[in-house]
């Protein structure tokens, strides 16, 4: 959540797009419903472009191999374990265009999601082992940040943003995100 709006306020054509589509189909200043998200897909794409830079979890384990696996000439001994970079691959030019800019239109009528089946956006992981919260991550997320965008304008509480990350188990924001809501 603080990452998206983060980038929203550091990207503010981006923030006028999406209040533009809440706007248009929930109404400014309207609570948004469950139901409305599969009809927000700008609000959806921004959500899987903040999922693209900033995975939750950089290094996801993503399996104890069985036997001997050869990956980009490496050989992996039988019993090592493999760790998946998700942050790397977010950010993998031979993937994306322009990846390290935040352009949440390059998800708008594409199939890649989040759900663990398209290897280039895992943030969740993938296969028996994705990460078990993530229908209501993905649900509280939307219906969260679409209820901030649609509810009030914002603005930085000292005027400055660090988009700086801090890694650790997780990665975080370096300075924490510090704005003030403004009645609309």
């Amino acid at each position: 959540m603080e990452w998206a709006m983060a980038e929203l306020l550091h990207n503010p054509e981006v923030l006028s797009k999406a209040k533009l589509e809440l706007e248009q189909l929930v109404g400014r200043g309207n609570p948004i419903e469950e139901s409305d998200i599969t009809r927000l897909p700008y609000l959806q794409a921004v959500v899987k472009e903040t999922f693209r830079l900033h995975p939750a979890v950089p290094l996801l384990i993503a399996r104890k191999v069985s036997e001997d696996v050869e990956i980009a000439s490496f050989t992996v001994p039988k019993g090592g374990q493999v760790f998946v970079n998700v942050w790397a691959i977010g950010r993998d030019e031979n993937t994306w265009d322009n990846p390290h800019s935040f352009i949440p239109e390059r998800f708008l009528g594409s199939d890649i999601s989040y759900k663990g089946q398209n290897f280039e956006l895992i943030p969740f992981g993938g296969g028996r082992r994705i990460c078990p919260g993530l229908p209501l991550a993905i649900r509280m997320l939307h219906l969260m940040l679409g209820s901030l965008i649609n509810s009030f304008d914002w603005k930085l509480e000292d005027g400055n943003m660090d988009m700086e990350e801090k890694f650790g188990l997780t990665i975080q924001k370096a300075q924490p995100l510090r704005v003030v809501p403004v009645a609309i």
